[in-house]
């Protein structure tokens, strides 16, 4: 089971989100999973896509530099967030110093794989979500703001509606700079393409590699829901993983299917290999995040480790993959001040822990890293 084990470095503060002159596909284009061409193999030739779409009306680019306000509504969901070129330069030192907090561990070759990707394309194709708890100030500027006619507004292929607010008088971005500057944040979405950006600013310092894309999102204003990522685990026989939770010291209770499912909240998770179930209420659940108990007490106790995870979204999701060879794990919603609380202490989540949504769509807002 090939677990991630390296976390990220942590930028310092301040927290800077710097203008930049964004390319966005055009409305008919994004949500459009055939738009993904566009950012496709081979990726050195993305660049030039990218301008021969721009040249025929399939995407445009800004008229100069900006900060972004982007607000998207998805699944009676409303998101809203200031899009910049994330400072990712320096390095912090001590707890008090870091301005961005990983919560989940990374492959390394993987985020290698996404720098050579973005390298070739010369482009951050999609922000990180980066959620802090905003101070009223920053709420009043941003809702001037939005109370003024989009520059963009439109609804996609995908479902999702965009409006879009381009920030170029220089008085406001510099306010915005000063509001967000001793922010903490959480990184909710991105941990490989944050560890991406930091490893090619350590090849290419004192370029525009120095920043990458982001979205920070006001968690008190438009927050982003925060769901589990449940598992199931092929060749794991459902009395082997119940044996090790209770070896880890949780309290198993057969059930049936909905009153197995009705018990799934933040003191119980649910074993099931699609024929029986099991509630499962581990001791100090209020203490320590479910999926941490689940790596850390019962995966180690099992005789044979599974050769790998399965993750899925939704619990139907998940259902939908579970056999009697392929036992899952249902696991209940993590909470946002606790998952903030743990990785502020110095704590970190497994891989793949947490599930912050909705994520925009690919396409409303890109950053060439070079432009021009």
């Amino acid at each position: 089971m090939d677990l991630a084990t390296v976390v990220p470095p942590y930028v310092a503060k301040p927290l800077e989100l710097l203008p930049f002159r964004a390319v966005m596909l055009s409305p008919s284009r994004v949500g459009d999973p055939a738009s993904a061409r566009a950012l496709a193999r081979p990726y050195r030739d993305v660049a030039a896509r990218l301008l021969q779409w721009i040249d025929r009306g399939d995407a445009r680019s800004d008229t100069s530099p900006a900060l972004y306000l982007h607000e998207y509504t998805s699944g009676g969901l409303t998101v809203r967030g200031l899009v910049g070129a994330l400072r990712v330069s320096e390095r912090a030192d001590t707890l008090a110093d870091r301005a961005v907090w990983p919560h989940e561990a990374i492959h390394p070759e993987q985020a290698g794989e996404l720098a050579d990707r973005m390298r070739q394309m010369d482009l951050n194709p999609a922000p990180i979500l980066l959620v802090h708890h905003g101070g009223q100030e920053l709420r009043e500027v941003v809702d001037r703001i939005a109370g003024a006619e989009p520059d963009w507004r439109y609804l996609d292929r995908a479902g999702q509606r965009q409006r879009l607010w381009a920030v170029r008088d220089e008085q406001v971005v510099a306010t915005i700079g000063e509001l967000i500057s001793r922010s903490q944040c959480l990184l909710a979405d991105g941990h490989h393409r944050y560890a991406a950006y930091l490893r090619l600013q350590e090849e290419h310092p004192g370029t525009p590699w120095d920043a990458g894309l982001a979205m920070l999102v006001d968690q008190d204003d438009t927050p982003l829901f925060l769901g589990a990522i449940h598992r199931t685990l092929p060749r794991v026989g459902l009395d082997v993983l119940v044996q090790a939770a209770r070896d880890a010291g949780a309290e198993v209770t057969a059930r049936s299917r909905q009153r197995a499912l009705d018990a799934l909240d933040s003191t119980h998770l649910v074993l099931t290999d699609g024929e029986t179930w099991y509630a499962v209420a581990p001791l100090g659940l209020d203490r320590e995040a479910a999926v941490s108990w689940l790596h850390d007490h019962v995966l180690p106790r099992l005789p044979v480790p599974p050769p790998r995870l399965e993750h899925h979204h939704t619990v139907d999701e998940a259902l939908g993959a579970t056999s009697p060879a392929a036992p899952a794990v249902l696991l209940p919603s993590p909470d946002f001040d606790q998952v903030r609380a743990l990785v502020e202490s110095g704590g970190l989540l497994p891989e793949k822990a947490t599930s912050f949504q909705p994520k925009p769509s690919l396409g409303v807002i890109m950053r060439p890293v070079h432009d021009g």
